[in-house]
């Protein structure tokens, strides 16, 4: 089996559960739950415009920190706990992968969030 490598750094926000926040077997990457929250600092944003930019950011900053691209990433699980907010994610999403022939599979799935979170996603890439 390839090697299993913890992926940490600056703005990847390790979550106090026993197990890591993201991991890089061989080339691929896998995260667990991705929040809203703001990279410098830790605070969540009332509002899922703000939480989704920053999911986003986020996510981008893990792909990058493993050592790859936003072109990477073959899958997101995105947990709303409201699905009214879906076009408020679609603006953000459209922002990171402008084209839909470019962009990775997603699902949305609505989910009791914990506090005021919003949205919540995780991602599978493939470097």
């Amino acid at each position: 089996m390839a090697k299993r490598e913890r992926i940490q750094g600056k703005g990847i926000t390790e979550h106090g559960q026993p197990f890591p926040a993201v991991v890089k077997i061989g080339n691929m990457v896998f995260t667990a739950g991705i929040s809203g929250d703001d990279a410098e600092t830790h605070k969540i944003p009332d509002d899922i415009d703000g939480q989704a930019k920053n999911c986003f950011a986020n996510m981008k900053t893990i792909i990058e920190t493993a050592g790859g691209t936003v072109a990477n990433i073959a899958k997101v699980t995105v947990y709303l706990k409201d699905r009214a907010d879906r076009d408020a994610v679609n603006k953000r999403w459209i922002e990171v992968f402008p084209s839909i022939d470019e962009a990775p599979v997603r699902h949305a799935i609505p989910n009791d969030l914990q506090g005021n979170r919003r949205i919540q996603i995780e991602f599978i890439a493939v470097i």
